[in-house]
């Protein structure tokens, strides 16, 4: 993955000086997460003891996400501040040094049942773990934990949270199930722009093929695009889909090629604005289920 420097060092202190970085609420814990779909879960476990907020907005790539003033800012008042980890916020360790944050990132995906993949020619660690309902469970117990650690006084509300919030990710993992476990091997292959269906792959045995590796800063070489056409018309590959945060056009150009017909667009690595499909964790997996149900179903 490409690193880009930042370049607001110079201007915090003349922010601080002004005031403008206000000190956590006492009460409720201020909370930076990462990106919105790990602030959506937080949110689930904090429930009105904490005031979350994301880096990443919806939409966005946590790929090429370029930190701001704003979020330096934001990050520096933050009591607590919660990472996926297994190297998708490779931006971070940039941006708390220079927002002068004095915490140490809680890290949501410690203890998941990680997957490696080749990228680059290099065999790096699957970072798409929210993409399977079973892995989120391990950042619920783990955000449990790391707010009652924070605020002891609340840690019943927390626990409370995080059961209530565990029989919604198991809800899904069977909701998931029910569409695809009835849908034959051969018909369980999806084209996607970017290798981040990982998870979701190997809990519902889903084939997802896709030009680009895990980052969508990576670029498809000409020969790798050649390779993957020609697998798609061996396979038979009938949809493909594009990604609400990332560019379409290499994967269009692809299925013009194979004659994949589209299916729609997933979300992958962020939400959607709130009047979306995909406001919240919950229902941005179960759109993207049912998106993808439906695309085996016309495959028939």
């Amino acid at each position: 993955m490409n690193c880009r420097r930042l370049h607001f060092s110079a201007a915090l202190p003349t922010l601080f000086a002004l005031g403008l970085a206000a000190p956590a609420s006492a009460e409720t814990l201020n909370v930076v997460a990462s990106f919105t779909v790990l602030a959506d879960v937080v949110a689930h476990v904090g429930g009105n003891h904490v005031k979350v907020s994301n880096l990443v907005g919806p939409n966005g790539d946590p790929h090429e996400f370029e930190p701001s003033p704003a979020d330096a800012m934001k990050l520096n008042a933050a009591r607590l501040t919660f990472v996926s980890g297994e190297g998708l916020e490779g931006w971070m360790d940039r941006l708390i040094s220079a927002s002068g944050y004095k915490g140490t990132p809680v890290v949501a995906s410690e203890g998941v049942n990680a997957r490696t993949m080749v990228d680059d020619g290099k065999t790096i660690t699957d970072p798409h773990v929210w993409n399977s309902p079973v892995n989120v469970k391990v950042w619920v117990a783990n955000i449990e934990k790391a707010l009652s650690a924070a605020d002891p006084a609340d840690a019943a509300d927390f626990k409370a949270n995080a059961k209530a919030y565990t029989r919604t990710l198991a809800d899904l993992d069977a909701y998931a199930h029910s569409k695809f476990d009835k849908v034959s091997g051969d018909r369980r292959k999806i084209l996607t722009s970017h290798d981040a269906f990982g998870y979701f792959g190997r809990e519902y045995k889903v084939s997802f093929l896709s030009p680009t590796g895990f980052s969508t800063e990576s670029e498809a070489s000409a020969a790798t695009v050649a390779k993957l056409i020609e697998q798609i018309k061996t396979e038979h590959v009938k949809a493909y889909f594009i990604e609400n945060s990332n560019d379409p056009r290499l994967v269009e150009q692809i299925a013009k090629a194979t004659g994949a017909v589209p299916g729609g667009e997933l979300y992958v690595e962020s939400l959607s604005k709130a009047n979306g499909p995909a406001p919240t964790y919950e229902k941005m997996f179960r759109y993207n289920v049912d998106q993808l149900a439906a695309a085996m179903e016309k495959s028939s």
